[in-house]
């Protein structure tokens, strides 16, 4: 697949270094610096602007498969996509910072207007975050959640504190509930795939799949007391920030924002019908405390400044909130927030990226997620008729992998050694990022 970028960012690079290895890459910036450093990597580099029909024609646009405009400009990324399709009618994806420019180009593909002149895929990655956030939010000391089936089955990621009963347990002797299985162990920043024989230690990160309502019992058991998040506190009232404090409402979670700018106060109050909005600074140690921000369930750090949600984290953890959660810009420094205690850190830029993989899947396989900083994901795949009636014990994986669920005919499995898989299953499979092309390969009729 030949995939043109347009825009040297962060997350332009990241897009780039995840694509080479499998695909023909160019990408279009302005800035002659950089050509250097792509040619390395076996990445074409062309100097311009991709607004300019001349920089697309020369990055050979006509025999791309794939536009991605990902500039800090809303504008640019815009005209270079509706370029990009007049010229070739490629397939576009373009990143937006404003949800007015997400509603009004959503809204231009779908209107349907006899017309070829649109942009079919609109990221806004505030949006991807707040819904990651909200996700992790409602489940109670969970560090990942991802929703399968409608809800019906999930994938939960919970922090194993040293007092818990299963530390220094083989995974076999714990006594997990049915219809939930252990997908996945993270140790000293590693990922691996589990068996029967793992020992549990603690600061370990164990990844389950299940049922919904096993897994709810599960995280009861196991994991926290309570079952419900009943008080969040967001510092930052941007448009992630308010977007989270609407979600929260719709759950009737008590909810209050502490934010700087008096007159986004104003404007956020006005919106929010059960939140309590405070005008003040995130990072002053004397309002938390009055605020009462330890009684919380859970804190959510998201200005638009890594250094200002690090320093409000620390705080935040420092007088006594059980979970914090910190917006990450800079993808670089997801490690250090993590080093010095942040429980999650988040970036907007990875869920937008985990959108365009998904995107660019081959029709039969989709990402539906990925965990662990894109270290591990998780794959959809239909069972072809040359995979009927085998048992899971009979799969023999080129690379360490585990079916999680299994979805038939709107029935949700949690298969076990002896299950038979089906034609047209719906298998829901976890591995590490690397393998995830064999797994995939494996399942491809020959």
């Amino acid at each position: 697949m030949k995939i043109v970028i347009f825009g040297a960012t962060e997350v332009g690079c990241l897009l780039a270094t995840e694509f080479f290895e499998d695909h023909d890459v160019t990408i279009i910036d302005n800035d002659e610096n950089r050509k250097e450093e792509f040619s390395r990597l076996d990445i074409s580099f062309v100097q311009g602007n991709a607004c300019d029909m001349k920089a697309l024609k020369q990055a050979d646009i006509n025999n791309a498969d794939i536009f991605i405009a990902c500039t800090p400009l809303d504008e640019a990324n815009i005209v270079a996509c509706l370029a990009a399709k007049k010229i070739s009618g490629i397939r576009t994806i373009c990143f937006v910072t404003k949800e007015e420019y997400k509603n009004t180009l959503y809204f231009e593909k779908n209107s349907g207007l006899n017309s070829d002149f649109f942009i079919d895929y609109i990221i806004w990655p505030e949006e991807l975050l707040t819904q990651e956030i909200f996700r992790i939010v409602t489940v109670a000391q969970a560090l990942d959640v991802e929703n399968f089936a409608d809800g019906r089955a999930r994938l939960l990621e919970y922090k194993v504190e040293q007092n818990l009963p299963i530390v220094d347990k083989k995974i076999k002797d714990c006594k997990f509930t049915n219809d939930t299985l252990i997908v996945g162990l993270t140790r000293g920043g590693e990922l691996f795939i589990p068996n029967g024989e793992t020992i549990i230690k603690a600061e370990d990160k164990l990844i389950f799949m299940g049922t919904a309502h096993s897994l709810d019992i599960l995280a009861g058991t196991f994991f926290h007391e309570k079952e419900y998040v009943k008080s969040v506190a967001i510092i930052g009232g941007g448009e992630v920030g308010l977007m989270l404090a609407q979600n929260l409402e719709t759950l009737k979670i008590k909810t209050k924002i502490i934010e700087a700018d008096y007159e986004r106060c104003e404007k956020i109050s006005q919106e929010l019908k059960h939140t309590l909005v405070i005008n003040g600074d995130g990072t002053d140690l004397k309002l938390l405390d009055e605020e009462s921000i330890n009684e919380c369930d859970v804190a959510i750090s998201v200005t638009n400044n890594d250094e200002r949600n690090l320093l409000c984290s620390l705080i935040s953890k420092q007088l006594g909130v059980k979970r914090v959660i910190s917006r990450v810009s800079k993808v670089l420094n997801i490690p250090l927030f993590e080093k010095v205690g942040i429980d999650i850190a988040i970036s907007p830029k990875n869920s937008a990226i985990n959108e365009v993989k998904n995107d660019l899947a081959e029709n039969d396989v989709d990402i539906l997620a990925t965990v662990e900083q894109g270290k591990g994901e998780v794959l959809e795949i239909t069972v072809k008729p040359e995979f009927s009636n085998k048992k899971v014990m009979e799969l023999r994986f080129p690379a360490p992998a585990i079916i999680g669920v299994i979805i038939r005919k709107n029935k949700v499995l949690i298969p076990k050694g002896d299950t038979e898989l089906k034609y047209d299953d719906i298998m829901i499979i976890f591995t590490k990022s690397e393998s995830a092309e064999d797994i995939k390969e494996f399942f491809k009729v020959k």
